[in-house]
């Protein structure tokens, strides 16, 4: 097993079962944040957005939505795992483990469960991994499984996207 630093974008190729990769970002939720995906997702559970609510839950103060949670730790994990993919392919097992709360901060970290060419689409393979999103504690707050489809580091789809300026080139 090897444990990764920092880097953007990984190929098929690069993925190797067993491996590491701890995301180099890490996210601190706002009130807003919540507030605002709460409201944009038509949640109305009130644990979300109404402190006086939730105060009386056994919990005692605002949960995160947990949709928000999930989104960040995914897109946290992007840089690694899949910023050259060309489709996600699906999520199992998603668990929340622990709550988030407002001012916590999500990690991410990823493992290399599988890997396996494509039989359909010669210029890719499937690679699914694990993935747990921690807070600034070090607790587990939700855990999945992904897969994904991902170029090889030969595939033309993902070259060559950057348009040419009309104008000319920068001086």
């Amino acid at each position: 097993m090897t444990v990764h630093g920092p880097r953007i974008g990984r190929y098929y190729e690069d993925f190797v079962v067993g491996d590491v990769y701890r995301h180099p970002l890490g996210r601190t939720i706002s009130e807003a944040d919540n507030t605002w995906f709460t409201l944009l997702t038509m949640n109305t559970n009130q644990n979300h957005f109404n402190a006086h609510y939730a105060a009386k839950a056994p919990v005692g103060k605002v949960i995160v939505n947990s949709g928000l949670s999930v989104a960040i730790v995914l897109g946290l994990s992007v840089s690694d795992v899949s910023q050259n993919a060309m489709m996600n392919l699906g999520w199992e097992d998603i668990r929340l483990t622990h709550p988030v709360f407002i001012g916590d901060t999500l990690y991410a970290e990823s493992v290399v469960l599988a890997t396996r060419e494509s039989a359909s689409r010669p210029y890719a393979g499937i690679v699914t991994c694990r993935t747990r999103g921690l807070n600034q504690d070090g607790d587990e707050v939700m855990s999945w499984r992904r897969s994904v489809m991902v170029y090889k580091r030969d595939a033309p789809q993902d070259k060559d996207h950057f348009p040419e300026a009309r104008s000319g080139p920068l001086h």
